[in-house]
């Protein structure tokens, strides 16, 4: 695939210096003036100022200019507008107005580590004495920038918008609810789900394993257990494991490990999981919040209010 992951995300919040202390104890690295970057994937998020939450633009990484090309033919086709030059094409979502930059980026390299992660099972020792786990005392760091996922109004035209216009490929559906998609191996990059009101659900962000997920969000928790929104747990669509926490600006983040992945797309075939099926195969059920966020009401007369 010519598109090979995020690159980037920029938040709007009210509190912009709140929000950046929150995702510097996260496990970013705070470059200055709200930009962070990734252990692996340098600068993939931007805390910038808005009078209510929102996700103001996406930048979806691409291979070279030939991709961009194709992008650009691609909108023109449905007769969307955007902005292009050789290496790089911006648009905007036309439902939730997010804007969204292909751009061109190098891919992500990891360099795993010299051994996988051992861990014992029944009748197997895959590692010896003491779980090494316990030596790690480092702040937990985030590798990469793995998914988004976009409340919309209008899920089939913003489906439409990443399938279509982007070039996107649907990994699995939720009933007629929600579409996992990919622009990379990774199973979902993008997940839009039907919403009453557009705006970001949450952002995600690989830790090395679920030993780093647990600690990433203990730590977190430790002096702000009201921060907790779901976990531990392995979702069933993409087969994560999973811990949500919530920003001071109400914005879920995750830390996850362990994902599916679809090295080839004629090996994959998209299901269609109903009711909580495709959220989680273990762990804690999922919050009220966690399917309808405190705040959507205000973020719904947040909305109202600007196009009045």
């Amino acid at each position: 695939m010519p598109l090979h992951g995020l690159g980037k995300v920029t938040l709007g919040v009210p509190d912009v210096e709140r929000t950046i202390a929150y995702y510097n104890e996260f496990g970013l690295d705070h470059r200055g003036n709200g930009v962070f970057a990734t252990a692996n994937g340098g600068e993939q998020l931007e805390i910038v100022h808005a009078a209510r939450r929102r996700l103001v633009e996406m930048t979806i990484a691409a291979d070279d200019a030939d991709d961009v090309a194709a992008i650009s033919s691609r909108l023109h086709k449905l007769g969307l507008p955007f902005e292009d030059d050789e290496n790089s094409l911006r648009a905007t979502e036309p439902v939730t107005g997010t804007c969204i930059r292909v751009q061109i980026r190098p891919r992500i390299v990891i360099t795993p580590a010299v051994a996988a992660t051992a861990y014992n099972g029944p009748g197997r020792i895959d590692r010896w004495g003491r779980a090494p786990f316990i030596a790690r005392t480092q702040p937990v760091r985030p590798r990469k920038l793995g998914h988004a996922v976009l409340g919309s109004t209008d899920l089939d035209t913003t489906m439409k918008f990443f399938t279509e216009g982007l070039g996107f490929k649907v990994s699995d559906f939720m009933g007629d609810k929600a579409a996992f998609l990919r622009c990379s191996v990774e199973h979902h990059n993008v997940l839009v789900m039907a919403a009453p009101v557009n705006f970001l659900h949450h952002t995600s962000w690989q830790v090395d394993d679920i030993d780093e997920v647990g600690r990433g969000a203990h730590a977190m928790l430790e002096n702000n257990p009201e921060r907790h929104i779901w976990g531990l747990g392995r979702h069933y669509a993409g087969a994560n494991f999973f811990w949500y926490l919530k920003d001071p600006a109400g914005n879920f983040s995750e830390y996850y490990s362990d994902m599916d992945t679809i090295p080839e797309d004629e090996l994959w075939s998209p299901e269609v999981l109903h009711g909580l099926q495709g959220l989680y195969a273990w762990g804690p059920p999922p919050p009220p919040s966690f399917l309808e966020p405190d705040d959507l009401a205000a973020l719904m007369i947040g909305a109202h209010s600007s196009k009045s």
